[in-house]
């Protein structure tokens, strides 16, 4: 049975997808803690209404800069391996976490980002992917490296960017898909089904990788 620890900030609707399908879905693994940086975070309560152990380490607690940062990190990873992770799951978590902290979890920690990754990077993609004038934007599922919103795609889902479409209704959509995808993805995960070569994420079962 493979512990679960998932890192929000908020609400966490991709946490409470994958809480959701882990339940249901008969997992050989379980979602061992959620933990937050905010201690107002609206997931924390889903969560603990689930059953599901929580924690919090409030980033504003270590102040600002590098050392504040690397503070933080140190005191989440303590956190975190404190529920012996096997699969450390971002969910809406609001950090650009340091080196140290990704490559302890290296191979082991899973992303979703809101743009067909290794397009729009950062803040602000589904504004981004209109006023490029994309006919198609989406969301991707990733292992997590140093670099930010960088490592082997596990997954993606895309939608056609519909003439009359805002960042919100074009969010929407795709959060829909996120929420399909980030789930079936952790799965995979804690069944085995994943292996990674150099940049490539292979997939055993052959599963379709892409999300529409």
């Amino acid at each position: 049975m493979k512990n679960i620890v998932i890192l929000i900030s908020g609400r966490g609707s991709n946490m409470e997808a994958i809480v959701q399908a882990c339940a249901a879905g008969g997992w050989p693994a379980r979602i061992a803690a959620v933990i937050s940086n905010r201690p107002d975070a609206a997931g924390l309560e889903f969560a603990r209404a689930q059953g599901v152990a929580t924690a919090v380490v409030d980033h504003k607690a270590f102040g600002k800069g590098d050392a504040a940062r690397t503070a933080f990190d140190a005191e989440l990873q303590r956190v975190v391996d404190g529920f012996a992770p096997d699969l450390v799951v971002l969910a809406g978590f609001m950090r650009i976490l340091t080196p140290a902290f990704t490559g302890h979890y290296a191979g082991r920690m899973l992303n979703v980002h809101p743009s067909l990754l290794p397009a729009f990077t950062g803040l602000h993609t589904h504004q981004r992917a209109i006023e490029a004038g994309c006919r198609v934007a989406g969301a991707t599922v990733h292992f997590v490296t140093a670099e930010l919103d960088h490592g082997p795609i596990v997954a993606q889902a895309v939608v056609p960017v519909l003439d009359g479409d805002d960042e919100a209704s074009l969010a929407a959509r795709i959060l829909k898909l996120e929420h399909r995808m980030y789930p079936t993805a952790v799965r995979w995960f804690v069944e085995g089904q994943l292996s990674t070569e150099g940049a490539r994420v292979h997939h055993r079962g052959g599963e379709p990788q892409m999300f529409s």
